[in-house]
């Protein structure tokens, strides 16, 4: 097996497990209760899996410039790697379409908690409201 086709493989590997987190990311965000540190997690191993893939992506380029064949092999390889990368790329579409209507129906929860928010009881600064309406501050 060659070098290009090796890097290939692992290439393919690294899509499947792409699929993997992006599916596991997709229920989170599909779910009525997103869970934030189960979503970093996932955010996290994306982003691994993404670096990963680029730099398989260079070391492919680079291969393939020393070699210039037509290699069937290489060439189904390259359209299986292909395909994966659409599919994941319509994937992070729909998570992201998720993940906005996650976004709007946390929005749409502070609307309507707002009205009920106590007010009086701590400023922007931190303080009770008797201690900023004059009251006396004692310190030791």
């Amino acid at each position: 097996m060659s070098r290009l086709t090796e890097i290939m493989d692992q290439m393919t590997v690294v899509l499947n497990d792409l699929k993997t987190v992006m599916d596991a990311e997709q229920q989170q965000l599909s779910a009525g209760n997103v869970h934030g540190s189960a979503l970093q997690r996932i955010t996290e191993d994306k982003s691994s899996l993404l670096a990963t893939l680029d730099y398989l992506e260079q070391q492919r380029r680079a291969e393939q410039e020393a070699r210039r064949s037509a290699n069937d092999d290489v060439a189904d390889r390259w359209q299986t790697i292909t395909e994966k990368t659409q599919h994941l790329r319509d994937l992070n579409q729909h998570n992201g379409w998720l993940l906005e209507g996650q976004m709007t129906r946390n929005q749409q929860a502070l609307e309507v908690l707002k009205p009920h928010q106590e007010t009086g009881l701590y400023g922007a600064d931190g303080q009770t409201s008797s201690s900023r309406s004059g009251g006396k501050k004692f310190t030791i």
